[in-house]
């Protein structure tokens, strides 16, 4: 059926019919929102008055816009090719277009003595950008001595780059001399919405038995930071009650921020100025610009101010589109279509508040953008609500069920107040409802999950609507979701093992990629000829690691190899070698593709040179800097995708997977060391001092008390459970590890133990998402592991166990935490960890990589490993192996484990004692265990 064939219902008629005047429309999920708007655009235009160059639809996307123009010529008079250049678009082009034509003075409103010009580049790619900005941010340290404390404490300076762009979202710009307009306010902060939010967290829980949570939160005040000297003691910031002093509010807030604005404004200026010279704008800086210019030119905004204003996804637009969407209106004819419920955005500076609050943010904006001048001219008081509520898409079933994840605790301390909830229930368009809601539980939640996949495939339980019919379901009627990338990745890893019909899409970490890493060896070696490209070239062609140590001793590289490098050597660009490593290689395809534009794009807009190129690689490695490739799931194939990336999309059956403690929502991470929130404005987590004689960087005990004072956003977490699960038609399962998260412990769905049980899928597997390369077979001894050593035997007859997602986690935890990261244990294991390691007073050297060369039989055998731990003191190293066991039955098999690791280590440090012990962090306990002689292990080889 097509558009064409469908009858409006009520609601959406209504929608449709409504074309004078405000109007916030609420459009739940699947409620043919798309459809109901792009009528109403086509309604408006027919009118004699009224042409597409009056009316403003914006859209959030491109192909958004593109599938409008597409809908919309369906029902109008108006073609393709008359659309063309009506203003059906997002707020960035249309941004670009006003200053095109009209901005080429706008920076000058800042101070700024420089242009747009009609060739002024748009930087849409994140990566490029940060590469961008790292060759600012190294400029503008050398050249700005004076904000030495403040450059001290940024270790990673796009994180710098975040805080302009969320400023400039939030309508914060720098001028020459201060700040635009009344900006300085927002960094200030609000101190009376403050204190609510602290009165609120303080107030004694259970009646007043128990104390608050922020007394509560403020137990580990102090731990495992460092504070300077006049930092008050912890019992002074508690009190002896229940509650924290409600002193401790105004004394947190208030803070001489003098230093940190003017830093900020600096880099944010300083930043503006060197994009415009470099001829360059982001998407955040086009909106910042535009909205100076309608601010300041009264003449120029009446002019291209249009009839009618509508924004789709309105709940994922910023502060500043919204004044944008004011200061482009002429009337009051302003439709804004969104659903708080699906508002996920908010890393991309979108405020949920635009839509959940829009008639009291509609008339406070009014007021600020009228400040001084007679920018909207218009009534903002009268606001006509539409709600759609007849789903296209979901049973009832699923619809029923998706508003419990609005009103569902998220952790531990979070509690919902469902009476503040506005839920506006959804009736389903269905015609069959034999909806499956599940939740399954095992160890080995892969291997679960692709065994639930297989067990749903064509089975007559899980049948699925097609018009009208019911049918049996496919691997292609099926979608993953996750709320990160990484079980994604790992699910697709065991899936290739399997030959299991699975694709991933969304946000890859392009340098991780193996076309990446062998292009940095390549570059690395024409740089520098260096050990570390030549040692990655050589394990690629299939060489062991002693062959690959003798060829770097002897410098004796195989001709056709340097042959490869002479040939190189002698192509001009860096796009030109790019192109050549992957021709030599076979990498083609997205992955390919995306990564040979990526350093075209950094080489061309920079000045890196190709050394700076290399180092920016490694930086790509290191941070795991992502990048959009998107590919074709293949025929018939399993969908895999992080819960962000199917927004929008829709799926007969979900299986929502890594429900997990930890997983979703994620452990909090470390924070920028200057950033911007409200209503707390900008403030820093590290200061740098010289307190005691020596420089060194301390934490800000008072933005430690701060945010444990600001509710963690866990309404957004909500929101993102909801949306994964409003992307179901006809079937829904939830899957986890052994530790459940709260979302699904509170949601009714009883949760199942679901054994794996794998079978051949039995049929050529569908060609997966990213690249693989044929390593060839290596001529000589293989290499080992320590785990290849050792006997599974010992844990055949143990029944109790937590299985290696648990062990996985703990290890995962250890190594964050021995790297200085603000980790909060989640077990009693991790606790125990968390102990030991506060215990060791020497250097840590964390997941320590190990080599250990045997002779076996007159040929040389490598074993190589990860060392969890090894703490180095002055007169000994400890190696520190850590095991989740619920017992020691296996501790015959690790002390041949420890044993490699014993001897590389003895041999890094020959003049000092070695010990090597097992932490087990059930029972909180070492055992040292007495190494097995090089001997021993070469005979167990």
């Amino acid at each position: 059926m097509t558009d064409t064939d469908l009858t409006p219902n009520d609601r959406q008629e209504e929608l449709i019919e409504s074309i004078d005047g405000l109007y916030k429309v609420d459009a739940g999920a699947g409620t043919g929102k798309t459809f109901a708007v792009t009528r109403r655009y086509a309604r408006i235009v027919e009118q004699e008055t009224v042409t597409p160059e009056d009316v403003l639809l914006v859209t959030f996307t491109d192909n958004a816009a593109t599938e409008m123009k597409e809908r919309i010529v369906l029902h109008c008079q108006y073609g393709m090719r008359e659309l063309a250049d009506a203003p059906i678009q997002t707020f960035h082009s249309l941004c670009h277009d006003i200053l095109q034509e009209h901005g080429h003075d706008a920076p000058t409103h800042l101070g700024i003595d420089d242009h747009i010009t009609g060739s002024t580049q748009i930087i849409e790619d994140e990566i490029v950008e940060h590469a961008l900005f790292r060759e600012f941010f190294a400029r503008f340290s050398d050249a700005h001595p004076e904000h030495e404390a403040l450059l001290k404490i940024v270790s990673d300076e796009t994180s710098l780059l975040g805080l302009i762009n969320k400023l400039a979202a939030k309508g914060v710009f720098p001028t020459a001399d201060g700040w635009y307009r009344d900006g300085e306010r927002h960094l200030d902060g609000d101190f009376d919405a403050f204190q609510s939010l602290f009165a609120e967290v303080n107030e004694p829980q259970n009646g007043g038995s128990k104390q608050s949570r922020l007394r509560s939160k403020l137990n580990d005040y102090g731990k495992n930071k460092l504070y300077l000297p006049d930092a008050p003691p912890k019992d002074e910031i508690r009190g002896s009650g229940k509650q924290i002093p409600a002193s401790v509010a105004e004394r947190v807030f208030e803070e001489d921020r003098s230093a940190l604005k003017s830093f900020v404004h600096d880099i944010y200026y300083k930043y503006l100025e060197f994009a415009l010279s470099r001829n360059y704008l982001n998407f955040g800086f086009l909106q910042l610009f535009a909205f100076v210019l309608l601010w300041e030119d009264h003449e120029l905004r009446e002019d291209i101010a249009f009839e009618y204003v509508m924004i789709d996804e309105f709940q994922d637009s910023s502060e500043i589109q919204f004044k944008l969407a004011l200061l482009l209106a002429s009337t009051d004819n302003i439709c804004v279509v969104g659903d708080w419920k699906q508002s996920i955005y908010s890393f991309q500076y979108a405020e949920v508040e635009n839509i959940e609050e829009f008639d009291a943010r509609l008339t406070r904006f009014a007021d600020e953008l009228n400040d001084g001048a007679n920018r909207v001219s218009f009534p903002v008081d009268d606001v006509e609500p539409i709600r759609l509520e007849q789903n296209y898409r979901s049973t009832q079933t699923i619809l029923d069920f998706s508003e419990e994840a609005l009103v569902t605790s998220a952790g531990k301390y979070d509690s919902v107040d469902e009476s503040e909830v506005d839920i506006q229930s959804l009736s389903s368009n269905s015609e069959h409802d034999n909806t499956q809601i599940e939740a399954i539980q095992h160890d080995d939640e892969h291997e679960a999950v692709l065994t639930k996949i297989q067990e749903i495939h064509e089975n007559p339980e899980y049948k699925i609507e097609e018009d009208g019919e019911l049918r049996l379901p496919s691997y292609g009627d099926i979608a993953v979701f996750t709320r990160t990338r990484d079980f994604g990745r790992e699910l697709l890893h065991v899936a290739e093992q399997e030959e299991f019909p699975m694709a991933y899409e969304g946000g890859v970490e392009l340098f991780r990629t193996d076309p990446a890493k062998l292009l940095l060896a390549w570059l690395r070696i024409l740089e520098y000829d260096a050990d570390r490209g030549w040692a990655v070239v050589l394990e690629r062609a299939g060489y062991t690691l002693d062959e690959i140590k003798h060829i770097l001793d002897a410098e004796s590289y195989p001709d056709e190899m340097l042959a490869f490098r002479d040939q190189l050597t002698k192509l001009d660009t860096v796009g030109g070698i790019t192109r050549q490593v992957f021709s030599k290689y076979g990498y083609t395809g997205a992955y390919a593709d995306v990564l040979l534009n990526t350093i075209q794009s950094v080489h061309s807009s920079t000045t890196l040179t190709r050394g700076d190129l290399i180092r920016f690689i490694e930086r790509g490695i290191e941070t795991g800097s992502t990048h959009e490739v998107h590919t074709g799931a293949g025929t018939d194939s399993v969908t895999v995708q992080t819960i962000h990336a199917a927004k929008g999309l829709e799926y007969p059956i979900v299986i929502l997977a890594n429900m997990n403690s930890g997983r979703f929502p994620p452990r909090s991470g470390g924070s920028s060391p200057v950033s911007y929130q409200d209503p707390i404005g900008l403030r820093q987590r590290k200061l740098f001092a010289e307190a005691h004689g020596h420089p060194h960087i301390y934490d800000n005990w008072k933005m430690d008390v701060l945010r444990r004072c600001l509710p963690r956003d866990y309404d957004e977490e909500r929101r993102l459970l909801y949306v994964a699960m409003t992307r179901a038609e006809s079937h829904l399962v939830f899957s986890s590890g052994e530790d459940p998260n709260t979302f699904l412990e509170e949601l009714p769905v009883e949760i199942t133990e679901y054994p794996p049980q794998l079978d051949d899928v039995g049929r050529p597997a569908t060609e997966q998402t990213q690249l693989q390369v044929a390593i060839p077979e290596p001529e000589g001894p293989q290499g080992y592991t320590p785990h290849s050593l050792m006997s599974d035997d010992v844990f055949e007859d143990v029944e109790e166990g937590r299985g290696t997602a648990f062990g996985t986690r703990v290890h995962e935890f250890a190594e964050r935490y021995a790297l200085g990261e603000d980790m909060t244990p989640s077990n009693p294991d991790e606790q125990n960890v968390q102990a030991l390691l506060d215990s060791l007073s020497g250097e840590f050297r964390v997941e320590e990589e190990v080599y250990l060369p045997l002779s076996v039989g007159g040929d040389q055998v490598t074993i190589s490993g990860v060392a969890d731990l090894v703490h180095v003191l002055p007169d000994r190293v400890e190696i520190i192996d850590y095991k989740t066991d619920l017992g020691r039955h296996g501790e015959s098999e690790y002390r041949k484990q420890l044993s490699v690791y014993y001897h590389v280590v003895a041999d890094a440090y020959p003049d000092r004692d070695i010990t090597a012990s097992i932490f087990y962090t059930n029972e909180d306990t070492r055992r040292e265990i007495q190494p097995l002689s090089r001997a021993e292990l070469e005979e167990i080889v």
